[in-house]
């Protein structure tokens, strides 16, 4: 305020001085020179002030340092509850969690973990409506479309979402949003804050724990509403958001960097050879040649091992980054993998909740307790490919059962460096891939 007055001072000051210039006099014309100078100086530097102004207030929130409102032309009427000072705490910014994976690496179950906290507000996979915009009839990314521009619009959603501000995901959504409210919001029942109140006006399924989160949401809640949505994600004093769909940490470098937000990376990781067999047992019809190499024994000639080879290339890529520290990344990178969180879920979560700077509240252990336990979990056990409801113990070993040694060693020649860089010990035959009491996850300290 003080600098804009004195702006407007300095303009005001120099119009009054040229008003007064009169070229009667020669030497009154060297006056006015100088004095039109100023005015002209003191004019650019208003401008200036404008400009800077107006840019600083473009890329804030709808609430910014110390969530104080501010005022936005996008959908303003709206927007402007979103700064209810019952809903927005003053006292501390809001700090932001990225768990970064690859498919079928156990993030489900591990973003449950973030998801019971009652001050985490938690988004499973957001970036999905980015990439099903951007996909052709066929299933194919756009050929148009590259890797830097895909990036960059993931960037972008990430950004606006931990700033709460989910009506920038009403582009990417089919069919659009009508008066911000959908229906197709993906995975919305994986989120407590999205099945709660204000968004939720049923009560949330913490209410009613005997039925799975996906049959209970969808039922009861009705179709989102994004305002409240954003009006919940306030409240919270933490933003967090699973994605399998940038392919390495270098790629968040920008975002970590971002004064505007307290960024902290969970890379979760597992061992290449669950990760395919579990892709096979979920994507059936995408692993269709793999499934009859595991049946038969025989390789087909057809079989794609581009996919796996380019997870596990992703995966040290990433790994290597965080585990040089580089300094962008310091106190902001946590390595997890799925074999230890599953093996010893409550000592694992502790250590993620310190990493993010919260106490594992009560809530959280009782979650764990019912669904890595498989005598409480089995009641609530069901057939459905993201569920968390298991026994975590067993599951990250059962892909030994069913995955042919075949397609083991040929995962372990293209995957090498990934084994040997996270402590995954290969096997050497049919008979020690199916002993159970061999296991091929080394003790490793990151």
């Amino acid at each position: 305020m003080t600098k804009s007055i004195r702006m407007d001072s300095c303009v005001c000051v120099c119009l009054i001085s040229l008003k007064d210039v009169k070229p009667k006099v020669w030497r009154n014309r060297m006056e006015c020179s100088w004095k039109t100078v100023l005015l002209l100086v003191c004019a650019s530097l208003g401008v200036q002030y404008t400009a800077i102004r107006t840019l600083r207030d473009s890329l804030s929130g709808p609430c910014q340092s110390g969530f104080q409102c501010q005022n936005r032309h996008h959908r303003e009427s709206n927007w402007k509850t979103l700064c209810d000072e019952s809903w927005i705490s003053m006292e501390s910014p809001r700090k932001h969690i990225l768990l970064f994976a690859t498919t079928r690496s156990g993030s489900s179950f591990t973003g449950q973990l973030l998801n019971q906290h009652p001050e985490i507000f938690y988004m499973f996979e957001p970036l999905y409506h980015v990439q099903q915009a951007f996909t052709n009839s066929s299933g194919r990314i756009r050929r148009t479309l590259d890797r830097r521009a895909l990036l960059g619009a993931y960037r972008d959603l990430l950004l606006n979402l931990y700033n709460c501000e989910l009506h920038f995901m009403e582009s990417y959504i089919r069919p659009e949003p009508q008066d911000h409210v959908t229906n197709s919001f993906f995975r919305r029942s994986s989120s407590h804050a999205l099945c709660s109140p204000p968004v939720c006006l049923e009560g949330g399924y913490g209410a009613t724990p005997d039925l799975p989160e996906e049959s209970w949401c969808n039922k009861n809640c009705g179709m989102l509403n994004l305002t409240l949505a954003s009006k919940s994600c306030l409240s919270k004093g933490q933003v967090a958001i699973k994605t399998v769909r940038i392919p390495e940490v270098g790629d968040l470098r920008t975002l970590v960097e971002d004064p505007r937000l307290d960024l902290k990376i969970i890379h979760l990781v597992r061992d290449p050879r669950a990760i395919l067999a579990s892709r096979m047992t979920a994507f059936s019809d995408q692993f269709r040649a793999w499934k009859i190499w595991n049946a038969t024994g025989r390789q087909p000639r057809y079989v794609d091992l581009s996919q796996i080879t380019s997870t596990c290339k992703d995966m040290v890529a990433s790994a290597e980054e965080g585990l040089q520290r580089p300094t962008w990344l310091q106190g902001r990178y946590l390595l997890v993998r799925y074999e230890d969180l599953a093996i010893n879920p409550k000592h694992k979560a502790n250590e993620l909740y310190q990493f993010i700077g919260l106490e594992m509240e009560d809530r959280v252990q009782t979650w764990i307790e019912r669904n890595t336990n498989s005598n409480l979990s089995a009641p609530f056990e069901w057939n459905y490919k993201y569920s968390t409801t298991r026994d975590s113990r067993t599951t990250a070993e059962s892909w030994r059962l069913r995955l042919g040694y075949d397609i083991a060693r040929t995962v372990q020649n293209l995957c090498n460096k990934t084994l040997a860089l996270l402590g995954y010990k290969r096997v050497h035959s049919a008979a020690q891939l199916r002993n159970l009491s061999y296991s091929l996850v080394e003790h490793i300290t990151f």
